[in-house]
């Protein structure tokens, strides 16, 4: 999956990057997923706060996604790619 956006800056995940994505492997704390939200994929940290779930970006600038409890995550970010110029 090519990354679009930078909100996951802070993870070292850059725009245009190439993503590995698991689709069998369940997130573990702390990881990255990829999920749909209103027709798109997102790429996100999930968080659990008072019963309430949360996607959550790296960077500066961009907002916190609260989701139903519902939540499907299309799969777990397990590497990442990019071109050296």
């Amino acid at each position: 999956m090519r990354v679009e956006g930078r909100s996951m800056a802070g993870a070292g995940i850059n725009d245009g990057d190439l993503l590995i994505v698991n689709r069998a492997k369940a997130p573990r704390p702390g990881a990255i997923v990829v999920a749909p939200v209103h027709g798109e994929r997102t790429l996100k940290r999930p968080h659990l706060v008072n019963g309430r779930h949360w996607l959550v970006p790296e960077a500066e600038g961009y907002a916190e996604i609260l989701v139903d409890e519902h939540v499907e995550i299309w799969g777990t970010v397990v590497g990442v790619a990019r071109r050296m110029a």
